[in-house]
Parts: C-alpha cells; sequence; structure tokens
C-alpha cells in the first residue's frame, strides 16, 4: 500500500508543523503521492513539498493509480473524500486536525506510529454501507448516495412540515416536525444521535429513522433493514423544502418523491488494530468516567 492520494480543505495554522512531518515521512518511505489540486493551491506556501508527486481533481483519475486515499481533516472532509472514491474500492485513512472524529480517528500527532502500523499490515478494512436516492428529478445527479445520512428540512417558513414516511408503499407514519433524518450506521453517531436517535455499530445492516423536533412526542426514533426501501413525501405551507446528502444540498417541492434504497456500494475505512468502535464512542463520549467529583 505504497501508492496514497491526499486530500484536504485547511486546517489552523498550529498544525503546519505537523502536516509537514506526514508529507516528510511519506516522502522519505518512498510513496508515491497524488495530491487534490485545490489542496496542493493551499499547501504550497506553507509546507516544503515532495519534489515529485501527481495531482487530481475527480476520483475517476484515481482508478487503477493509488491504495490508499488519505483525508486531512475532520468526519465532514472524509465525507467530502468518498464522493471521490465512490464504487472506487480504494479505502480512506482520516487523520483528524481537530477534535477526534467517529470517522477521522487518527490523531495527526500519532501518524508516525500509523504509518508503520500500515507498512507492517497491521490494520483492517471495514466496509460503511451507503444510501442511495433515487428521484424523478434526478436530485444529486450522480452523487446521489450518503454515507451519513440524508436529512428532510423545512425552508421559507417557521411552520413545521408533515414527511409522509413508507416502507416498501406501506405507511409507517407522518411526523409532523422540522425535519427527518434516514441515516446509515455511520450517520447515526452523527445528527441523528444529537436528534435522539440510538446508535448502531458500523456494521448493522439497518437504517435509523429519526424526526427533527417533532410536534408529538410520541413520534419517536426506529430502526428499520435497509433492505427495505422507504419513501417520503413532504407537505407544509411553503412549496419548498430542503433535502441533503450528507453536506450536499438541493431544494425540493412537494411533488418530489424521495425513494431511498441501501447504496450498491460500501465506503472502506482504514482501521489501524488498536482503533475500534466501541474505543471510540468511550472517547468521544466519556464513557466510563466518574463524574461526580
Amino acid at each position: 500500500m505504497k501508492r496514497v492520494a491526499i486530500f484536504g480543505r485547511f486546517f489552523k495554522e498550529e498544525y503546519t508543523p505537523k502536516i509537514q512531518v506526514l508529507f516528510s515521512l511519506l516522502a522519505d518511505k518512498h510513496f508515491e503521492i497524488t495530491l487534490f489540486e485545490p489542496f496542493y493551491g493551499y499547501l504550497i506556501d506553507k509546507i516544503d513539498l515532495p519534489e515529485s508527486f501527481d495531482s487530481f481533481n475527480e476520483g475517476s483519475e484515481l482508478t487503477g493509480k493509488v491504495d490508499l486515499l488519505i483525508s486531512i481533516g475532520g468526519d465532514g472532509t472524509i465525507l467530502e473524500s468518498a464522493t471521490l472514491v465512490r464504487g472506487l474500492d480504494i479505502p480512506i485513512l482520516g487523520v483528524n486536525t481537530g477534535r477526534l472524529g467517529f470517522l477521522s480517528t487518527v490523531v495527526l500527532a500519532e501518524f508516525p506510529l500509523v504509518l508503520n502500523q500500515i507498512l507492517e499490515g497491521k490494520f483492517s478494512i471495514e466496509n460503511r454501507s451507503t444510501l442511495e436516492l433515487t428521484t424523478e428529478e434526478k436530485l444529486f445527479e450522480d452523487k446521489n448516495f450518503a454515507l451519513n445520512e440524508l436529512v428532510v428540512h423545512k425552508k421559507d417558513t417557521s411552520s413545521m412540515i408533515g414527511i409522509h414516511v413508507y416502507i416498501d408503499d406501506e405507511l409507517l407514519n407522518t411526523y409532523w416536525a422540522d425535519g427527518l433524518i434516514i441515516s446509515t450506521p455511520t450517520g447515526s453517531t452523527a445528527y441523528s444521535l444529537s436528534c435522539g436517535g440510538p446508535m448502531l455499530f458500523p456494521k448493522a445492516e439497518n437504517f435509523v429513522i429519526t424526526p427533527v423536533a417533532p410536534h408529538n412526542l410520541n413520534s419517536r426514533p426506529i430502526v428499520i433493514p435497509n433492505d427495505r426501501q422507504v419513501k417520503l413525501k413532504v407537505e407544509g405551507r411553503s412549496k419548498n423544502f430542503l433535502v441533503s446528502l450528507d453536506s450536499r444540498m438541493e431544494t425540493m417541492n412537494a411533488t418530489t418523491v424521495l425513494k431511498l434504497n441501501k447504496g450498491e456500494f460500501n465506503i472502506p475505512l482504514l482501521k489501524i488494530s488498536d482503533q475500534t468502535f466501541i474505543k471510540t464512542i468511550r472517547q468521544k463520549l466519556h464513557w466510563g468516567l466518574d463524574h461526580r467529583n
């Protein structure tokens, strides 16, 4: 695994020396580097880059050329990375430049150790399921998938909206709320969790349906198998509503029908041997600590 692509956006100035170490290590160990072109433009005046590297703008340029994509940033950066490597079977390693994330679990200062573990084969590939959106309007075009979640939300009014939810064409419920989240197991620790949804292990074969600020207190999150189709129809005083897939957003109207299925491809994440989902949630949520003192 000596051919790497590197993707990132921006980072705090305090991380510059550690970013320099990252690139220097890759060069010293003779990795073939392919750098995201806009990230190169950001880095060129900040660090000394390797003498030889390729660049890319689109994921299609990586086919057959790289074994690993290193995402430098946070969980949001990994979600952007996923749009580049979707369907290419290129694993993503998240190197965090902020607080520990649920996806970006490698602290930047630990990268030298992690790189040695990768070279020694002490890692695993964890395939994360996706959800796929189908609409007659072809919303999001070829980026009609989410690693985390789909969200429907009100747009032009303070009034709540009604979201009719069907499971395999059978009405489940009409949620009167500010919005509704359909999340994958990966997304269960993101927006859904902040709205009271349950956490799922990454390999769970489920979706989570979580209302956002529901009007009725008996409207609760529900977990359903991800081999079922979820169909959404939206109504409200406004003619337009917002629909998002991870960080990408579009406007829809009341005639739009959203059909959700399990995605046809997974997003592979590289995990070092001692980093588990249980360890991550203990660290993130401070489980096991005595807060009474």
